[in-house]
């Protein structure tokens, strides 16, 4: 019986993380800035599944990793709430809406243009609202002296002016070094749960971790070598080693994208940048652009081996990696290094929501109007996420007329 009970609790928790995934897939439009930003203000905020040092521990263990760094946090998220179905669930829940979409756009919508669409304009306002609470909420918790809320502007300084897709890893490199000399003499508390076992929060042991890591280099290796024997491996190969290299988020794949699909010839240079047209319309993570790719090319086959090579690098990445990181970070000079590193992600969500948020999308005084308006129902009014986004798309589309 209570073998059962453990079960049905076990199965409640995973269809929870299913679920609000699925929900913040649907609603979450805006790029991997955005992303993080709703799912704070669901996780962190609303839910409370993890705190705000940890959410913001895991955003910077994300920024590390190569792959899309919106998709690895959810799926970090999911991995300390339900182990390793909880992580898969995660990021199944939040990727399925723009995936699905856009393999229908691939098979019946094919070179529709909706990129001037006055909704679709809406949906950037509100991203500039949603950031700028998502933002705001951190830098109250995160910057709270002047030694890390200067840490969090040179972060953003830098990030602006350096435009590579290594300027954040430096930055995050660079303020963890500088944090271990500025609070040297700060002693900081250690969680003992997390200490005892690398399963804390519910996340994976360090041997299921040092597997993941093992898995990640085999593929990593060994899909080249197989390439050439079908053209199916080698769509797997390119897209995986696409997800396995890429640095600095969504856009950033887009070259590596075309490289591989467009010069092996299994796409048109027309149907690409078609589908890339069509991924900006869809919420979720622009990595699902590869579902179009795989879709267009290979049907409904080449879409589930697209989307799923390019997004198993994220899986095992984050899953070998977040047992480590939970004992490093409560090692107390991590912990003075975690300090300033929070600090610098608070600089580096501030630049990205300058660039590409807020130029893309406030041009004139009617745009700042309305983000001024939806930041205020969603941060004083307190207005659900997807109350706003639908306030959001219908004030673009009226002021589009």
């Amino acid at each position: 019986m209570g073998g059962c009970a453990a079960l049905r609790s076990k199965a409640a928790i995973w269809f929870e993380i299913w679920w609000v995934a699925t929900k913040l897939g649907l609603t979450s439009f805006g790029g991997p800035t955005a992303h993080l930003a709703y799912f704070h203000e669901d996780y962190v905020k609303r839910r409370k599944w993890l705190d705000e040092r940890r959410y913001a521990d895991l955003m910077a263990l994300c920024q590390f990793l190569p792959g899309p760094a919106s998709s690895q946090t959810g799926i970090g998220i999911g991995l300390m709430r339900g182990g390793l179905l909880g992580g898969m669930l995660a990021f199944l829940g939040f990727t399925w809406p723009s995936a699905v979409a856009l393999g229908v756009f691939a098979w019946l919508m094919e070179g529709i243009d909706v990129s001037q669409a006055g909704w679709l304009h809406g949906l950037k306002l509100v991203a500039v609202a949603i950031v700028a609470h998502a933002i705001w909420g951190m830098g109250q918790k995160l910057t709270p002296d002047r030694g890390r809320m200067s840490i969090a502007i040179a972060a953003a300084a830098i990030s602006l002016l350096w435009e590579s897709v290594y300027s954040q890893i430096v930055v995050i490199v660079a303020a963890g070094l500088l944090g271990l000399w500025i609070y040297r003499k700060h002693e900081k508390t250690t969680d003992p749960a997390l200490l005892q076992s690398g399963e804390a929060d519910g996340t994976i042991s360090r041997k299921t971790g040092i597997a993941c890591l093992a898995i990640f280099a085999a593929l990593l290796i060994l899909l080249p070598l197989l390439r050439e024997s079908h053209a199916l491996l080698a769509m797997a190969d390119s897209f995986y080693r696409t997800g396995s290299l890429v640095f600095g988020g969504g856009h950033v794949v887009l070259p590596l994208l075309e490289q591989e699909v467009v010069g092996a010839g299994w796409v048109s240079e027309e149907q690409f940048l078609a589908g890339y047209g069509a991924a900006q319309a869809v919420p979720g993570p622009l990595f699902t652009f590869a579902s179009f790719l795989g879709a267009a090319a290979y049907g409904p086959l080449g879409f589930f081996i697209a989307t799923a090579a390019i997004f198993l690098p994220a899986y095992l990445l984050v899953a070998g990696a977040l047992p480590f990181w939970h004992r490093l970070r409560n090692v107390p000079r991590m912990q003075n290094a975690l300090a300033a590193i929070n600090a610098a992600v608070v600089g580096i969500l501030l630049a990205a929501f300058y660039d590409p948020i807020w130029t893309s999308a406030v041009a004139a005084p009617l745009d700042f109007s309305i983000a001024l308006f939806l930041f205020v129902l969603l941060a004083f009014w307190k207005l659900p996420p997807w109350i706003i986004v639908l306030i959001g798309a219908a004030a673009g589309t009226i002021a589009g007329l």
